[in-house]
């Protein structure tokens, strides 16, 4: 493939069925993913990505099944050097998250190209999708490129997140207590109001803001619930999920959900949250979700803590949890400028002030005023009309 040329235009269009095949890499290529806490549900990394069938997995991304996610490709002289995927993070959709960028990257291309190239991209998703008020995104601390990419478009962190895993045999020793958890109940989509409370308390101000919750983004929507229902027909997945309320203050005080994989080679995956005043529940919920992974294939457990979350990564490193990666979350605000309206002329305001003239004379008032009997008295006619007392 020939290189890009910087005096070239690169078109940026939507992406086709057709890329698929024209993306396949022949000399490498930059490939920069969402982390699994940003994405919720985790992408291929990208060693997998390069293989032959997983590049035609970019049909996937214009999947009518999901509609969310708009994928743009980077065009030159009818050679696709790039796409990019991006979806709504919330359901105001005024957060939006860059899901994957994958750039053609050839030796002497150079990284300063490829930066380009994708910074292109990241371009035009800001100014095509007017809504976004706010993008996120999540790359691997040792990702250069990702990272590099990020900061040149104006991207600040927001959180370094650290990922877990629990083996076989911690899980087995944590399913041999008894969790203390007499309130703990089954999530629906009545308590979504409780879980977007513990969710918006469990996070700081900054992170609040980026992330523009609203209590529907808690609720299960019809789609993913049918989504959920094939993927334990077909026995590849299940999901488990609860959290503990707190009669008292009626609220929750903490959430967890569980995906099972249904496949050994796969790890579950956990989704932990707990209220700041009551981090005591780190090991009850963990006992909790080990004794649920018991009947499971493969017991091996893998799980998120972010750095203002001190307690959960104390309790993970004293049951001997192997850190398995981190990230940082970073964000941007786009601005998008307002249309100016024209300036009006002198001769213009003149011709709308002159439309606002009265149309005749005004008449003189027929009233005058009586100083004999202290009163008002027509000027004309009968003088037998008395005036206003």
């Amino acid at each position: 493939m020939t290189p890009v040329n910087p005096s070239e235009s690169i078109a940026i269009r939507p992406v086709h069925f057709r890329d698929s095949e024209k993306l396949m890499p022949d000399g490498g290529s930059e490939v920069v993913n969402c982390g699994a806490f940003t994405q919720h549900q985790p992408l291929p990394d990208s060693g997998q990505m390069l293989g032959k069938a997983s590049w035609r997995r970019l049909s996937r991304l214009v999947n009518p099944l999901q509609p969310k996610a708009i994928t743009f490709a980077a065009e030159c002289k009818h050679t696709t050097h790039g796409v990019i995927r991006v979806s709504p993070f919330n359901s105001t959709r005024s957060t939006w998250r860059i899901d994957q960028v994958m750039v053609k990257s050839l030796a002497n291309q150079g990284l300063t190209l490829n930066l380009d190239l994708a910074s292109s991209l990241l371009r035009h998703c800001f100014e095509t999708i007017v809504e976004a008020h706010t993008w996120i995104s999540e790359a691997s601390i040792h990702d250069k490129f990702g990272l590099a990419l990020y900061r040149q478009n104006g991207f600040q962190p927001l959180a370094y997140v650290t990922y877990w895993s629990v083996d076989a045999e911690q899980i087995a020793n944590l399913a041999e207590s008894e969790p203390d958890l007499p309130n703990l109940l089954p999530v629906s989509n009545a308590d979504a109001q409780l879980i977007y409370q513990l969710e918006t308390a469990s996070m700081p101000p900054q992170l609040r803001q980026v992330f523009d919750h609203q209590i529907q983004d808690f609720r299960t929507r019809s789609i993913a619930g049918v989504r959920a229902q094939l993927r334990r027909w077909l026995g590849q997945s299940e999901s488990v999920s609860a959290y503990v309320f707190e009669p008292q203050r009626k609220a929750a005080i903490g959430y967890f959900s569980l995906r099972l994989s249904q496949d050994a080679a796969q790890p579950n995956r956990a989704k932990l949250t707990v209220h700041p005043a009551y981090t005591w529940l780190y090991p009850e919920l963990m006992t909790q979700m080990a004794q649920v992974l018991q009947g499971s294939s493969n017991q091996t457990l893998q799980l998120a803590s972010l750095d203002y979350q001190p307690e959960r990564e104390s309790y993970l490193r004293e049951i001997d949890a192997t850190e398995v990666g981190h990230t940082v979350m970073m964000s941007r605000s786009v601005w998008h400028k307002v249309r100016e309206s024209k300036a009006v002329s002198i001769e213009g305001l003149q011709d709308v002030l002159q439309g606002l003239q009265p149309s005749g004379k005004a008449i003189p008032s027929r009233f005058f005023w009586d100083a004999a009997n202290s009163g008002l008295r027509h000027s004309a006619g009968d003088d037998s009309s008395s005036g206003a007392g």
